[in-house]
């Protein structure tokens, strides 16, 4: 489960790199920074145990 945050944290950062440098989608683009890190937040928080 814990890899699993980081997978998808690793792919909406990619994922907020295309659509901020090559692509024009504005400024909701940002929300997919902000989930990943949300998502790398929680795996820190919960440690290795769960």
């Amino acid at each position: 489960m814990s890899s699993l945050l980081y997978i998808i944290a690793i792919i909406l950062i990619i994922g907020w790199l295309l659509g901020f440098f090559v692509y024009d989608v504005g400024s909701l683009i940002h929300i997919l920074l902000v989930i990943a890190l949300i998502a790398i937040i929680l795996r820190l928080i919960r440690g290795r145990g769960i």
